[in-house]
C-alpha cells in the first residue's frame, strides 16, 4: 500500500551524549560526566552531514549540558537551517526531580540555548520521555517558563515512561492549571489490543527496517505526520562499551553499526521537516506570536 507522499512528518535528534543515557545510569553517575570521553560533537555533525546530503531540516532537541559546553554545535546547527529545542539540563528523569529542581533546570537550559542563537526557545522534549501521569505537573511548568509546544509524551506502557490512554496524534493539551500546550506525542503502531513505539531510537535499530518502514507509513496512509527521533550516539558503534546489566546493554548497542545506512534509507522513503512546521501544518501550532502557552491560563472546559 503506498505511503501518503504528500505528508511531511518531523524530524527529530535528542543532543545528548553516549554516557547521558538513562539505560546507562548504572555504570555512569552525573558527578562523573565531565572526566567522560565527550563524542556528542563528532557524532551530531556527522548526522548534520547525512541531513544535508539528503535535504531534510529537522528539531535538534539539545541539552543545556552539552549546549554549554559546545556553544559552536548549537550554532552550526542552527546556521544548517534546523530548529533548536530544549532538552532539559542534565537528563535527569523528570519523576526523580521536585518541581523546583525541574523548574530551575528548564529555566536554566532555555537561557543557555537562548543566549547561544539570540532567539526564544519554545519546544521542548523530556529526558527519557520522563513526563508521565507521575510528572504531569511539569507541563505547567514548561508553560510558565515560555515553551508553547512539547513533545514529551509516549502513549504506550513502559518500564521506564508512558502514559497510556492519551491521544496518539498532534493534539492541544490544557495543564492540570489551565494553561495550553500544543503537544506532538511520539508515534505508535496499534495493533490488537497493544500500543507498539514506533517512533525511532531503539524501536529503530531492533525492529527490521521493513517494519518500522511499514508502521511509520501506516501513519501517513491514515492522512497523519509521524515523529521520528535518534539520538547522535545512535550512529556511533566507536563508543565505549560500559559495563551494564544485559537489558540496558541490548537496548543501547544493538545495531549500532547498521543504524546510520538505515536512517539515510528512511530519509528517502518519507518527507520529513521541523516539530513547528508540522504543528503549523497540523493547525495545533499559530504562526507568530499569537503562539499557545504564553503564560496566562486559559478556561478548562
Amino acid at each position: 500500500m503506498a505511503t501518503n507522499e504528500m505528508i511531511e512528518n518531523a524530524l527529530t535528534i535528542d543532543v545528548e551524549d553516549y554516557f547521558q543515557v538513562a539505560a546507562l545510569a548504572e555504570a555512569v553517575r552525573y558527578d562523573d560526566w565531565s572526566s567522560m570521553e565527550y563524542r556528542v560533537e563528532a557524532n551530531t555533525d556527522r548526522i548534520l552531514a547525512v541531513f544535508d546530503q539528503a535535504g531534510v531540516k529537522a528539531t535538534f532537541f539539545t541539552l543545556g549540558w552539552v549546549a554549554e559546553r559546545s556553544p559552536e554545535l548549537v550554532r552550526r546547527i542552527a546556521a544548517h537551517g534546523h530548529e533548536v529545542a530544549s532538552h532539559g539540563y542534565s537528563h535527569q528523569l523528570i519523576y526523580n526531580q521536585t518541581p523546583d529542581v525541574f523548574e530551575e533546570e528548564t529555566r536554566r537550559s532555555k537561557g543557555i540555548l537562548e543566549d547561544i542563537l539570540g532567539t526564544p526557545i519554545t519546544g521542548y522534549r523530556a529526558a527519557s520521555y520522563s513526563i508521565t501521569n507521575q510528572s504531569r505537573w511539569a507541563l505547567d511548568i514548561l508553560a510558565e517558563q515560555g515553551f508553547t509546544w512539547d513533545s514529551s509524551i509516549f502513549p504506550v506502557r513502559h518500564d521506564r515512561y508512558g502514559m497510556p490512554g492519551t491521544p496518539r496524534w498532534p493534539h492541544r493539551l490544557k495543564t492540570d492549571r489551565g494553561y495550553e500546550l500544543a503537544e506532538f506525542p511520539l508515534s505508535t503502531f496499534k495493533l490488537p489490543g497493544y500500543t507498539l513505539p514506533i517512533a525511532g531510537g531503539g524501536y529503530f535499530r531492533l525492529f527490521p527496517y521493513w517494519f518500522s518502514r511499514f508502521g511509520l507509513g501506516s501513519i501517513n496512509r491514515q492522512d497523519r505526520p509521524f515523529v521520528f527521533y535518534l539520538h547522535p550516539w545512535e550512529v556511533d558503534p566507536g563508543q565505549p562499551r560500559l559495563d551494564v546489566k544485559w537489558l540496558s546493554r541490548f537496548r543501547h548497542y544493538n545495531n549500532l553499526d547498521i543504524c546510520e545506512q538505515r536512517l539515510s534509507r528512511l530519509l528517502a522513503h518519507f518527507r520529513f521537516t521541523t516539530m513547528s512546521r508540522v504543528l503549523k501544518n497540523e493547525g495545533i501550532l499559530a504562526s507568530g506570536s499569537d503562539q499557545l502557552g504564553s503564560g496566562s491560563a486559559v478556561g478548562v472546559a
